[in-house]
């Protein structure tokens, strides 16, 4: 099986277990929250395992950031678990994170442009962001007559500021990855990568937003 045949099964699959939830969700079972808890935790876990099987020389120089990327990531575990206790909010958020992902990649693929940080991540580019978060903004928007029954314009403010965190921290896991001079945290998804790979948009989005909500 080709790699992207692998990449494609195996987002198909994340989607049926997202949707598995969410059907859950709807018969009384709180699988949304212990669905984004667990994601978290293998996360966390994946991080660990990079860490304490990293090169002694990397964790001489850098030891302390990737100390704090894995506290930051053990936070994110409780963020996962007070907003995933909204079936509305996860939903509003998996899908600005996924449309701004898929957007960056699409139209940064098609029409090139100046990189934006080339060092650490090669292929994401300038117009690919520009285009990934007016993806994030346009779903968000879209989710209010979709999920609410009105037309909420605040909502492209959401999508914006969501869009530009999920990308910026997928940079931060590409950063750490070459820091660690790992190609993928993890192995668990064939064609993804591991965890931290695929999900490294709640990076920064779910900490935040649990802030807010505390607020």
């Amino acid at each position: 099986m080709s790699e992207t045949l692998k990449r494609i099964w195996v987002a198909i699959g994340i989607f049926a277990v997202v949707c598995i939830a969410g059907v859950m969700e709807h018969f009384g079972v709180h699988a949304v929250r212990w669905l984004a808890v667990l994601i978290a935790c293998g996360m966390v876990y994946e991080m660990a395992h990079c860490i304490f099987n990293a090169k002694k020389l990397y964790i001489a120089k850098n030891g302390w950031l990737f100390f704090m990327f894995l506290a930051w990531l053990v936070m994110l575990v409780f963020a996962a678990y007070f907003v995933g206790h909204s079936l509305r909010n996860m939903t509003l958020l998996f899908a600005i994170i996924c449309s701004a992902d898929i957007g960056a990649w699409f139209f940064g693929k098609m029409f090139g442009g100046d990189k934006m940080w080339e060092r650490v991540s090669a292929n994401k580019t300038w117009t690919g962001q520009i285009a990934g978060v007016a993806c994030g903004a346009v779903v968000a928007l879209l989710f209010g007559p979709m999920m609410v029954g009105n037309f909420l314009p605040e909502l492209a403010w959401v999508g914006i500021a969501v869009s530009l965190l999920s990308q910026y921290g997928d940079l931060t896991a590409s950063w750490v990855k070459r820091k660690l001079e790992i190609k993928d945290f993890g192995t668990i998804l064939p064609g993804h990568g591991g965890l931290l790979d695929r999900f490294d948009g709640w990076i920064y989005v779910l900490p935040i937003v649990w802030m807010m909500m505390a607020a």
